[in-house]
């Protein structure tokens, strides 16, 4: 759970709030105290202040975020002009959990000489400029792939997330070459990693194969291509890219499992939403994100 605001005393007689706050914070050094304002972490009767002349008199109730705790989502968005902006945007944010639009081209996680330009390495840079912690992986997108992305601000919570995976319902759209037949289905077949790192389906069990389940439904077709929402009852690597492959129907710009065409410089696919009860509280949590312009000229 967040952990409380602590409480700071309140001035006999009214004086301006960074005074006070030097005066009762000490030994704490002055560009510190001035910090705190400026990340929005002191709080005057409940709401964030960040004018050092702000007045409080003894009939106020200061108190100060914990270090580890993020200021409110609302706070952040009014404070762009003077802290740190996100790297990407922030869909959701509470002590608890992270949802970010992860753009196209950004690897997930550290992958080999990759291990600054990655979305956990930008997010942990800006949460570290907020005094916040450190964001938890929870899955991953590829890094031709773009969309929602979830984290965790703690260990435990991302531990209780990755223990009811099967609760987390994950949505695509992909733009597809052809048209998927039938335009409805489902495919549940066995895939395997081979040793050039491309992920085939294979026929029968093997220690390396894995079953992999994709629902699947045309949205709308658009001469070369074919929108598609998808459903992942499982979660193997390329495995969107490997049942549209499968059935036909490449994902566009995909040139590894068989895509004639790249109009746009990356693959169609795009992790649209996101629909799973909060690891706290248990409130049903709703997110979406929208196709990308770029993809979204294909289907003009």
């Amino acid at each position: 759970m967040q952990p409380a605001a602590q409480t700071i005393q309140s001035p006999r007689a009214e004086e301006p709030l960074l005074l006070w706050l030097v005066k009762v914070l000490a030994p704490m050094k002055r560009t510190r105290v001035k910090q705190l304002l400026q990340h929005g972490r002191v709080l005057v009767n409940g709401t964030i202040v960040t004018r050092h002349d702000h007045p409080v008199t003894p009939a106020d109730t200061l108190s100060m975020l914990p270090e580890g705790v993020l200021p409110p989502t609302e706070f952040i968005a009014q404070a762009a002009g003077k802290i740190a902006k996100p790297p990407f945007p922030v869909l959701y944010s509470d002590e608890h959990l992270l949802v970010v639009e992860k753009p196209s081209g950004l690897l997930s996680v550290a992958n080999g000489p990759h291990k600054t330009n990655t979305a956990f390495a930008k997010l942990f840079d800006w949460l570290n400029t907020q005094k916040a912690g450190r964001p938890q992986v929870v899955h991953r997108l590829d890094r031709e792939t773009s969309g929602l992305m979830l984290f965790a601000r703690t260990r435990e919570v991302a531990d209780t997330l990755q223990a009811n995976w099967d609760t987390v319902r994950k949505t695509y759209l992909a733009i597809c070459e052809g048209c998927p037949r039938p335009p409805e289905g489902v495919v549940d077949n066995l895939i395997e990693e081979g040793r050039d790192l491309k992920v085939r389906v294979v026929e029968r069990p093997g220690p390396d194969a894995r079953r992999s389940i994709t629902t699947y439904k045309v949205v709308s077709r658009h001469q070369q291509f074919s929108l598609v929402e998808l459903g992942l009852e499982t979660g193997r690597k390329h495995q969107i890219r490997v049942h549209l492959a499968h059935l036909g129907c490449p994902v566009t710009g995909d040139g590894l499992y068989g895509a004639l065409l790249n109009p746009c410089g990356r693959i169609a696919l795009h992790a649209c939403k996101l629909d799973f009860p909060h690891p706290i509280t248990g409130e049903p949590l709703h997110l979406e994100s929208a196709l990308p312009d770029a993809l979204k000229k294909l289907l003009t």
